[in-house]
């Protein structure tokens, strides 16, 4: 059996392993097995995966950019983003890379308009670097949003991304602010700043319409949810996958 799964912090509110599940049976592939793995820390990280005999996991919250030093090799697009969210066991080598940022480049490419120029991205983490790896090829620019913007060289912070948000039509929470099981947390609360010209997408697919988005669309604001970027970046990992057995 051929050992696939998803490392995070704690995983609740995940997916992935319902999709992979329903992928494997639609398509009658009884070789693989997914798991979600919570772990408390990467303490000893590359033993466990060898002594579960992993060939690739996925990877979440808080671990995107942790465990990099733990692998042995990045591809061109991790290194360049400096976030994995998915990793492949190739000669005994632990191999980073990043299907999130093609993910969620396509789920967003239908959305736009030509008054999309500019973006704010609220976090400073894994999925905020890979969204704006993915408005960098869209040659969109991008500024990310902070609560400690001191510590994040570039970001700006939240008061400051409410008079931005003016000018900046599409606005992306790349934080896990109304996440379940936190469904009342909001990341944006200038509502007042949104219109019929933003774009406010949700990397959270779990509630399907969180708060930010309930109260952007009351705005006229055009909204999106994460799970279309989660199957594309399920599909984008499984491609990887199944070539490793």
């Amino acid at each position: 059996m051929n050992k696939l799964g998803l490392i995070g912090k704690t995983l609740g509110h995940s997916w992935s392993k319902r999709w992979f599940e329903a992928m494997f049976a639609r398509e009658g592939i009884d070789n693989f097995q997914y798991e979600l793995y919570e772990l408390p820390s990467l303490d000893g990280f590359r033993n466990w995966v060898f002594e579960q005999g992993l060939i690739g996991f996925n990877v979440t919250i808080p671990y995107k950019e942790a465990v990099i030093p733990h692998l042995d090799a990045l591809d061109e697009a991790a290194a360049a983003i400096g976030a994995v969210n998915c990793v492949t066991r190739e000669a005994g080598r632990l191999v980073g890379h990043n299907t999130d940022a093609p993910a969620f480049a396509e789920t967003l490419q239908p959305l736009l308009q030509p008054w999309h120029t500019s973006a704010l991205i609220l976090g400073t983490g894994g999925a905020a670097k890979a969204v704006a790896h993915a408005l960098r090829e869209l040659h969109i620019d991008s500024l990310m949003v902070s609560r400690t913007p001191e510590k994040h060289p570039g970001a700006i912070s939240y008061l400051e991304a409410c008079e931005a948000a003016a000018e900046r039509f599409l606005i992306i929470n790349a934080t896990p602010a109304g996440m379940a099981p936190n469904e009342a947390l909001t990341p944006w609360p200038y509502t007042y700043r949104l219109g019929m010209k933003h774009i406010c997408y949700d990397l959270i697919y779990n509630p399907e319409e969180t708060r930010f988005m309930t109260e952007a669309e009351l705005c006229g604001a055009q909204v999106c949810n994460g799970l279309l970027m989660l199957e594309r970046q399920a599909e984008l990992s499984w491609m990887r996958f199944s070539e490793l057995h």
